[in-house]
């Protein structure tokens, strides 16, 4: 189907989302944080972008703004759990992001997600 860039710097959340979305029959790239994930996204472009946005180093804020400037059509979601996590995500969709999710969240939700992203057009 289609690339797709999972960013968060918990290892685990970051497996659980790569394996729904490789089941979903996505090809999956990986990151721990926002800077790696950039620079994947330079050298191996994805067609969506899923991103924590609480992270140490690069924060998901940062990055989807870092991301939507240098790859205007990018389409990204962004997800947190943090206490704060509403600020946060109203936060990244007005960056940027087309859709937001509050962890936890469902298998079904993220796959929906990615795959309406994937039949939108660009911009």
């Amino acid at each position: 189907m289609a690339r797709i860039l999972v960013i968060d710097d918990n290892e685990d959340i970051r497996m659980v989302v790569a394996d729904v979305l490789e089941a979903a029959g996505h090809e999956v790239a990986q990151a721990a944080d926002g800077a790696s994930g950039i620079q994947l996204q330079r050298t191996r472009p994805a067609a969506v972008v899923v991103t924590d946005i609480v992270m140490p180093e690069k924060e998901g804020i940062e990055t989807i703004r870092d991301l939507r400037a240098e790859f205007p059509d990018l389409k990204i979601i962004a997800m947190s759990g943090a206490l704060k996590s509403s600020t946060h995500l109203y936060m990244a969709r007005e960056l940027g992001a087309h859709k937001v999710l509050h962890k936890p969240f469902g298998p079904g939700i993220l796959v929906e997600y990615v795959n309406a992203l994937l039949r939108a057009p660009a911009g």
